[in-house]
């Protein structure tokens, strides 16, 4: 079986690195303990090995087909979905009285990270449901979660998130989807049409059930008149169906064994919706699963990078190729092609994208867990802004540079990793999705700027300096780091001059402000991943003091650090030149001139 993700790093980065055992001294978390976070993994391991794995290129090459207004996907999901019901994946963050585990978000996500390496397509389908039965629990009524809970935790129902429409991408302001009111309270007969749901509909389950964002007819235009509903593809008394409808299935470029579907609702107006919570409150709802989903997708993009690495780093170590360049003795063997510096560079930068970025992604996942149980409101709200803050980033740089990680993969791999022979290139395919999914970049380099680094007077980026100040100063006193920190510092020097130059922009006018959000945003991007790679290199130093460990995995942690400084930090200095200028190109080029 070929290595799709290290052990090694997933278990350095949670309890040596970050210290996830810190969240069980939280009342709800007590129960757990290294032993029941290392169980959950291996169960993890264990199904992604076994049942996951096996089915990655079929799943690929024998995508979803529409058959009779039915979407039939590979025959062994059904086992699949059912598994991770019956092992209780989908609700294992919820509370005992709800049957859950009480699993910290950060091991939850720590194992959908080895679920999505091994199989990207099929680890989606529980944790869809999962967000989806998360909104009902908590803004449903209790009519609400019995009536769809329970089915949907099992695995016997799907869930989604409906939210695109052909006319309504992003522009959720202008979705046209209507829900028109019925004798019967909370009831709403729903029209519209949803497109590209994410495992809207297929053979694996009994039933799907839609978190669907529709405007009450009569609502207030805009953002301010969007509603959610539950909304079942078969209705819950009769099993018949809710008149909900399949109008297509997309062919996708990757990420093929889970189907993307074209939905119709109340074609014939028998099309059933129930009213979660209170009407014109819809997007405000919808935003805690898409906030969870963001962070999510910036997992996956990991997830597809990590593997597409290791099977690069495997190859890179088995083929022979050429000899060192001072080498002019042609009896000599051919070397490994890891031998050769520029082959060690991309695998340095893989090295450095996928373990930095998850190093975020695991961070953001613990703040998660500390807000959910912090009770004092000054730390709650420290908490909360500076995870709103990280979002944007988390998402975004994971998602561009895992593409580019990935990339460099099919690159170690040469003429092979263009073919279907090797891994690769499906992971390249499947990897492009994510720059897209729950939000493109641009649009969270507009959160990030325009609304991210404002707010509360700017508290995010205030406390976000702290905390990477706080690194500095630890790191500073870390015999063998001194310099990484000296670096990294230089660096939120930078980046702290080009926000307030970008600030004082904003006086300008929003266009002038935001023209290069995107770039800001990937600014941010290098900036935390550095200070990621600057705790880690910290962590290893102060591990390499002690007798008996590992020392080429530490060696090789402090080295990747060095890397990400050298010729990845240093990227900044270029995209501050940028952002400093006061030439926009993109503001004054014309429509006809292209």
């Amino acid at each position: 079986m070929p290595q799709f993700y290290s052990r090694k790093d997933l278990f350095f980065q949670l309890f040596e690195n970050l210290d996830s055992l810190q969240l069980t001294e939280l009342p709800y978390f007590a129960d757990h303990s290294k032993e029941t976070f290392q169980m959950v993994l291996d169960a993890a391991h264990q199904i992604a090995t076994k049942n996951l794995y096996p089915l990655l290129t079929e799943m690929d090459r024998n995508e979803p087909v529409l058959e009779n207004g039915k979407i039939k996907i590979h025959p062994g999901m059904q086992e699949i979905v059912k598994q991770f019901g019956d092992d209780g994946w989908i609700n294992a963050t919820f509370s005992y009285e709800e049957g859950g585990q009480q699993l910290p978000w950060m091991i939850h996500i720590a194992a959908g990270f080895i679920l999505q390496a091994a199989n990207y397509s099929a680890s989606v389908f529980p944790f869809l449901t999962t967000g989806a039965a998360n909104l009902i629990r908590t803004f449903g009524d209790q009519d609400l979660v019995k009536k769809f809970t329970p089915n949907m935790y099992s695995g016997l129902w799907q869930g989604t998130m409906a939210l695109t429409e052909p006319d309504a991408g992003s522009s959720l302001s202008d979705l046209s989807s209507t829900a028109y009111p019925t004798d019967q309270p909370g009831i709403y007969k729903i029209k519209g049409q949803k497109i590209y749901i994410s495992c809207g509909d297929h053979d694996a389950v009994e039933n799907i059930i839609h978190l669907m964002l529709a405007r009450i007819e009569g609502a207030p235009a805009g953002t301010k008149g969007i509603s959610l509903f539950v909304v079942p593809q078969k209705k819950l008394d009769s099993g018949q169906s809710n008149d909900v409808l399949t109008e297509g299935v997309y062919h996708k470029m990757g990420y093929k064994g889970a189907p993307i579907a074209h939905l119709m609702f109340g074609s014939d107006d028998n099309c059933e919706g129930y009213l979660l919570g209170e009407a014109n409150h819809g997007l405000k709802y919808m935003f805690q699963m898409m906030n969870e989903a963001r962070l999510g997708v910036g997992m996956n993009a990991v997830a597809i990078a990590t593997a597409a690495f290791q099977a690069s780093l495997a190859y890179a170590k088995e083929r022979p190729q050429g000899r060192k360049i001072n080498e002019k003795d042609l009896s000599k063997p051919q070397v490994p092609i890891i031998s050769h510096a520029d082959v060690k560079r991309m695998l340095l930068f893989q090295k450095s994208i996928t373990e930095g970025s998850l190093a975020l992604l695991l961070y953001c996942a613990m703040l998660s867990d500390q807000i959910s149980q912090e009770s004092e409101p000054e730390k709650k709200q420290k908490l909360e802004v500076l995870l709103d803050l990280l979002t944007p980033i988390a998402k975004s740089f994971p998602s561009e540079m895992g593409l580019q990680s990935t990339s460099a993969a099919v690159q170690v791999l040469g003429g092979a990793g263009y073919t279907t022979d090797f891994p690769v290139e499906q992971y390249y395919r499947e990897a492009r999705i994510h720059p897209i999914h729950e939000g493109t970049t641009g649009i969270h380099g507009l959160d990030l700027l325009g609304r991210k680094v404002l707010i509360h007077e700017g508290l995010g980026w205030k406390i976000l300096n702290q905390e990477i100040l706080k690194s500095i100063k630890s790191a500073k006193l870390t015999i063998g780091c001194e310099a990484l920190a000296e670096t990294l510092n230089s660096y939120l020097s930078i980046s702290n001059q080009v926000a307030s130059t970008l600030l004082g922009k904003s006086k300008e006018g929003p266009e002038i402000f935001l023209a290069d959000a995107t770039l800001f945003l990937e600014l941010c991007g290098f900036l935390t991943v550095g200070w990621m790679w600057l705790n880690q290199a910290r962590t290893a130093r102060e591990k390499l003091a002690r007798p008996g460990i590992d020392q080429s995995f530490y060696q090789g942690k402090i080295e990747t650090a060095n890397y990400f400084m050298e010729y990845e930090l240093v990227k900044i200095k270029s995209i501050a030149e940028r952002l400093n200028s006061t030439n926009y190109p993109t503001l004054k080029m014309e429509e006809d001139w292209f």
